[in-house]
């Protein structure tokens, strides 16, 4: 008999069926204390009981699933002076522990930089250090790469 992994997928809200969406907003209901019980929660989203149990531990927003994990960015930013000093600020200021840098040789004065961040101990969650780092006038884009 074979071990099977569960694998992971990274999907876009809109292509979620209703049932998916409305069990990640009963969890956050409860999560924030709008809801003082499952029944409560599963009442105002009209959800039924057995397809909120049915999903709720295999759904969960993408940035919940980063917190204490490991995750791999890969920027592409301009070339100029002090780029990478100040993307590497951003991290620092989250508290998120830099674990590999890797830079790419310039070309065409664009830099390719790919950087592991351990998440555990930051501050804040995953969504705002990502916004402040595509915020940075020079980093013209930014994926995610993995997490682990």
């Amino acid at each position: 008999m074979s071990s099977q992994r569960s694998q992971f997928y990274l999907v876009r809200e809109e292509v979620l069926p209703e049932a998916l969406k409305k069990t990640i907003m009963v969890k956050d209901m409860l999560k924030r204390g709008e809801a003082r019980t499952i029944n409560e929660a599963v009442g105002r989203v009209e959800l039924s009981r057995s397809a909120y149990y049915k999903y709720k531990d295999y759904v969960f927003p993408f940035y919940e699933a980063s917190r204490e994990k490991i995750l791999t960015l890969m920027l592409s930013m301009s070339h100029r002076p002090g780029m990478l000093s100040r993307v590497l600020q951003v991290i620092a200021t989250a508290h998120a522990s830099i674990l590999t840098i890797n830079q790419s040789i310039p070309l065409a004065g664009v830099a390719n930089v790919t950087i592991a961040v351990e998440t555990a101990n930051m501050v804040g969650d995953v969504q705002t250090l990502i916004a402040r780092l595509e915020a940075i006038d020079g980093v013209n884009k930014l994926d995610i790469l993995g997490q682990a």
